[in-house]
């Protein structure tokens, strides 16, 4: 029998099995690369909230001049998201924010007020 006559050749198989684990290690690194840079993005609106709901506050109790929510929006805005609701009650502030990250909607709520406040 000739070589190659009722033979398969292999030739390439080695090549074809690398490419296809190549592609699926690039599918998985770019969903691991979407999953971290949603968990970064989630903790920065997060970082907004509590630095909006401290502005509110620090307003609330005296040490800031202004109007809370006014204030709250200006230190949301600082890290590129907006107040959604903000609400006021004695000396507490609750302000939630949301903005906007591939195509969805990130949003975090926070609250700050004196010490022992409840």
């Amino acid at each position: 029998m000739k070589a190659g006559v009722g033979w398969r050749s292999e030739r390439g198989a080695g090549s074809v099995l690398a490419v296809a684990v190549l592609g699926a290690l690039m599918l998985v690194t770019g969903a691991v690369v979407l999953a971290l840079g949603a968990l970064a993005a989630q903790q920065s609106v997060q970082s907004a909230a509590d630095a909006a709901a401290l502005a509110a506050a620090d307003t609330l109790s005296g040490r800031a001049t202004g109007y809370p929510c006014e204030n709250a929006a200006r230190a949301a805005a600082l890290d590129q998201a907006s107040v959604a609701s903000c609400d006021t009650d004695g000396l507490v502030a609750v302000v939630a924010v949301s903005r906007g990250w591939a195509r969805l909607e990130l949003s975090a709520r926070a609250r700050a007020g004196p010490p022992g406040t409840p």
